[in-house]
């Protein structure tokens, strides 16, 4: 109950977010609501795969170091290990799972299938959201942009070569559907 004290420890909640439902939370994620019971605090990938079963995004080195987690929060890609449920309350949140629209894979995706650029695919997700985002301003980007984008990923395989090859003919197939 809330103002009581349990072993002697204050139930009174410390923070009041916007976003809050009867005790959880409601979140904008692939362009639905999703209601959850977490604490503010929870890391945004935890939530997603273990409340939600979205688990595209993986668990890499837990410091946002690795984008294994990286998912798109209004947009732009964001390591959801490192961040806070709290700090997407009001955001549109976008993981792999939501990139797929009537059947059709996303160029990105696709051209991460048809050039091979995985090989065990454990941080293939991470980069894809990346170069989702990254393609979403860059429609024509050169070899040095690509790696600079990719950069902050890490393809423990290696397979860089492909995974450049791919965002590539990513770019020229959403070029191709815009124009």
């Amino acid at each position: 109950m809330e103002g009581q004290t349990e072993g002697g420890i204050s139930t009174v909640p410390l923070f009041r977010f916007t976003g809050l439902m009867a005790g959880g939370f409601k979140l904008r994620i692939n362009g639905g609501e999703h209601p959850v019971q977490a604490d503010p605090t929870d890391s945004l990938l935890n939530v997603l795969r273990d409340r939600l079963d979205l688990t595209g995004p993986k668990y890499g080195c837990g410091e946002g170091q690795c984008g294994a987690c990286t998912v798109l929060v209004d947009g732009k890609p964001r390591r959801s290990c490192v961040t806070p449920l709290s700090a997407v309350v009001t955001a549109q949140i976008l993981t792999i799972e939501g990139l797929e629209k009537n059947g059709r894979l996303h160029p990105v995706q696709q051209a991460f299938l048809d050039e091979g650029a995985f090989q065990c695919a454990y941080c293939t997700s991470g980069m894809i959201m990346t170069g989702v985002a990254f393609l979403k301003d860059h429609s024509n980007p050169t070899e040095a942009e690509i790696v600079r984008a990719m950069n902050g990923n890490v393809c423990r395989c290696g397979t860089y070569p492909r995974i450049i090859v791919a965002i590539r003919k990513a770019a020229q197939a959403l070029k191709e559907s815009s124009g």
